[in-house]
């Protein structure tokens, strides 16, 4: 053979070479069939590991960048894959779900035990699963500051770290860099409570990569957690003792100046301050790229629903979203709707992180609990409501009256006691009490749906320098509903699984069934306020005995369908002692009618009036604008 031969031969040997060990190919993240995806990878052998990322910040003043931890599991797959996260301060104290599941390590700090079941569920599916631990809370370095700047930062910086924007470690302190090379870099955040307002915060970002957020139970401005139109409530202390439930021991010995900053900026009197107007995430929801799909509990005292209500309104009207409104307490839907939460979960995921087009931004957006377990569905939130506006006529009765659209002239009185409970100031609806006063339509002739933020303006002179002002909605009719014991729900002992299981981690968990009472009256709408506010929500006046004030305030946001043949009250009393403080010295108080005013957000008809016909009503008084938290006077 000729070496030209030779030289042709070995080419072509070298080539066939190249054509049989081809180079592999990148495996699929995910599968979708019938719709969804599939779960097509390991559990059992996904990778898990933790990855401490640097959020740029310094609040310890160790001279060292501020770490979180972020344990993380993946489906071991060369495909890239979006994550789920779930950023909050409670996986060494108080847990995560109905069941307190708290995170695990190995003996070597690896992560066994993720709480929830969204790693079981959604990791076979081609999900990653971030359990974030909140700046100075369990192995994250750092200070916690209670819905501040270093909790959304917690959030943020692990997203820009997925997007190569952050800087990821392998250790707590010192270590070597990390980077995210697995993943697409599109991310969601969910979470209960704590965890859910975080998420909202580090949407109001505009942070870039974060595709969906899906708060449950959510505070949107920490004001209005722990105080409400400058009245503090009672038992609900301030950020800074809040924090130290959950602080570990390096935040309890190295952050003194971001509590004392948390104190200073939260007085006792409930003024509003620039402390919490950092906390308030309701300013910046211009900023919300991400889809929202919020999750509430019509009945929720802890989280209350004026936080859903003004983050929602407040969103560009271009955010898609999806609302569910429950008749629970402070209760995940995994407890109260569990198999359409986890295939309505599981399809928004798919839309939002795989960009599978099935369609679920085009379906209702609203989805109420009208009945117990009995769901209705509405096309969009905020509902297309316009404002009505009733006003308190005296009755025959004393303290006892009407609503009507003209109003009334006479003043009407009540004693703040001091023991005044949601129960003792809507009971005897047609009798005169002494702790409040009471304005109720005639039956309604149709179906009235409220939906969205009712205000009321109350027009009152008190006796003594300070003074507390409650105001309840109420739909009086019978009504069987969730109960309040135990937020509505009861805890079973049978389980069921959600997901893939391993040994020491697996899916399942206890159902629940509803708590169901019989009532004649149910609270629609509350909300509290301090009479020394009415000029300014930061910065309280001094009362004068004897002369007249008017404040306008907010009652939670509604989403409610006061039946015909029921009647719809305004109820006016002092403080409520189930949820407020009571006032240093107890007013007795007198109701201007004439000047006070309650404005509801109806959706459809009112009482065989149309909405065009109600808006020509005559005004007795105009409302006022609200105070908006998020923005201090001036």
């Amino acid at each position: 053979m000729s070496i030209r031969g030779v030289l042709i031969g070995g080419l072509v040997g070298l080539l066939s070479g190249a054509v049989v060990v081809p180079a592999q190919a990148a495996e699929p993240a995910y599968t979708v069939k019938n719709g969804v995806t599939q779960p097509v990878h390991s559990y059992q052998d996904a990778i898990r590991e933790t990855v401490w990322v640097d959020i740029g910040l310094d609040l310890d003043r160790n001279g060292v960048g501020d770490r979180v931890a972020a344990d993380i599991i993946r489906p071991a797959t060369r495909g890239k894959v979006p994550v789920i996260i779930d950023a909050s301060p409670y996986y060494a104290t108080a847990g995560r779900g109905n069941e307190a599941e708290r995170k695990i390590y190995d003996a070597n700090g690896v992560p066994v035990k993720f709480p929830l079941f969204y790693d079981n569920y959604f990791v076979p599916r081609g999900y990653a699963v971030a359990m974030i631990d909140f700046s100075g809370t369990n192995r994250s370095t750092g200070c916690l500051d209670t819905g501040g700047r270093s909790e959304v930062a917690s959030g943020k910086a692990v997203i820009d770290w997925l997007n190569g924007r952050a800087t990821g470690y392998s250790a707590a302190a010192g270590g070597s860099a990390v980077k995210a090379s697995w993943t697409t870099g599109a991310a969601a955040m969910i979470g209960k409570s704590w965890d859910g307002s975080v998420a909202q915060g580090v949407a109001s970002t505009g942070v870039e990569g974060l595709r969906t957020i899906v708060p449950v139970e959510a505070i949107s401005s920490w004001y209005d957690w722990f105080r409400s139109d400058g009245v503090s409530f009672d038992g609900w202390g301030t950020p800074t003792a809040l924090g130290s439930n959950f602080e570990n021991a390096n935040a309890k010995a190295s952050c003194e100046a971001v509590r004392t900053e948390m104190t200073t900026g939260a007085p006792a009197n409930g003024d509003y301050t620039p402390m919490w107007q950092q906390r308030d995430y309701v300013r910046n929801a211009s900023k919300v790229k991400a889809a929202v799909f919020s999750i509430n509990g019509r009945a929720d005292l802890n989280v209350k629903p004026i936080n859903w209500g003004q983050w929602l309104e407040a969103l560009p009207r271009s955010t898609p979203r999806k609302l569910w409104l429950s008749q629970t307490g402070h209760v995940d839907p995994f407890d109260f709707r569990r198999p359409e939460w986890v295939r309505t979960l599981h399809r928004w995921f798919d839309r939002w992180l795989h960009n599978v087009r099935n369609g679920i931004e085009h379906e209702p957006q609203v989805a109420v609990e009208s009945g117990v377990n009995q769901w209705t569905e509405y096309p969009v939130w905020p509902a297309p409501a316009l404002p009505v506006r009733l006003h308190p006529v005296a009755g025959s009765t004393p303290g006892v009256g009407k609503l009507s659209f003209f109003g009334g002239s006479s003043t009407e009185s009540f004693t703040d006691p001091g023991t005044t409970t949601p129960e003792s100031a809507i009971s005897t609806p047609n009798a005169t009490s002494g702790e409040r006063v009471l304005y109720s339509t005639g039956e309604l002739t149709h179906d009235v749906r409220l939906a969205g933020i009712p205000r009321v303006t109350v027009s009152a002179t008190p006796s003594t320098p300070t003074a507390h002002l409650t105001a309840f909605l109420v739909d009086y009719g019978p009504a069987t509903i969730r109960s309040r014991t135990g937020e509505g729900i009861r805890t079973l002992t049978n389980e069921t699984c959600w997901g893939e299981n391993r040994p020491g981690d697996d899916p399942c968990y206890k159902e629940t069934e509803a708590t169901v009472s019989n009532v004649d009256a149910t609270i629609v709408a509350r909300g509290w306020a301090d009479l020394a506010n009415y000029k300014s929500l930061s910065a309280e006046q001094p009362l004068t005995p004897g002369q007249k004030y008017s404040m306008t305030f907010r009652l939670s946001t509604a989403d409610y369908v006061v039946p015909k043949g029921h009647r719809l009250a305004l109820v006016i009393a002092g403080s409520d002692t189930s949820m407020v403080l009571s006032p240093a010295q107890l007013p007795g108080v007198s109701v201007h009618l004439a000047e006070t005013s309650v404005q509801l957000p109806v959706a459809g008809i009112f009482g065989g009036a149309s909405i065009a016909e109600t808006q020509q009503a005559p005004q007795a008084s105009r409302v006022q604008q609200d105070i908006t938290p998020g923005r201090l006077d001036g």
